[in-house]
């Protein structure tokens, strides 16, 4: 008997997607609306994402405009984004809110750079949590007796190849991020 790994698989599959989720909230010197996924303003007693109280527009490289269906957001909106880690100035004309993304300098690359690392290293974290996880539930098995000891050692064997092939995913993902951050 094999052991089934769909679950597990499954589950260092989302932390890959959760990692590229990550990484699309790091800015690389182009505007881009994903950045603005993660803030949030209150409306109607609820914490919404600012992409579903308005319309979200880039009419260039370097700027993104937030247009509100409720006027009366705009102020709480320019707040979220002020106090987020953005580090970006909302500019608010009444109407619309802008915001012009500055090229990056050397120094906020790298330290882009390093958090992309970060991120990578918490999907490396992930994934090898899994691999526990699926580990005890290999011994859990053998302990039930619902596997012979070669099945136990091979199911092992499999399970670090799979562990081996997500760990190399998650270095591919930051490479490329990295790239795109460095490139001027």
């Amino acid at each position: 008997m094999s052991v089934d790994f769909k679950e597990f698989t499954r589950k260092m599959e989302k932390s890959i997607e959760i990692l590229q989720e990550d990484f699309g909230a790091i800015r690389a010197g182009r505007a881009n609306a994903k950045v603005l996924d993660r803030i949030t303003v209150e409306y109607y007693g609820q914490e919404t994402p600012i992409g579903q109280v308005g319309s979200i527009s880039s009419p260039d490289a370097r700027t993104l405009v937030i247009q509100p269906w409720d006027t009366s957001l705009l102020k709480k909106i320019e707040k979220a984004i002020q106090v987020s880690d953005l580090g970006i100035n909302p500019q608010n004309d009444g109407r619309v809110i802008r915001l012009s993304f500055p090229q990056l300098t050397e120094e906020r690359r790298k330290d882009l750079v390093k958090q992309v690392k970060k991120y990578g290293e918490d999907g490396k974290v992930a994934v090898r949590n899994i691999r526990r996880d699926a580990m005890d539930y290999i011994k859990k098995l053998k302990k039930n007796s619902e596997i012979t000891e070669d099945d136990q050692k091979k199911a092992e064997k499999d399970l670090q190849d799979l562990t081996d092939k997500y760990i190399k995913r998650v270095d591919e993902v930051c490479a490329v991020k990295e790239k795109e951050l460095m490139e001027l």
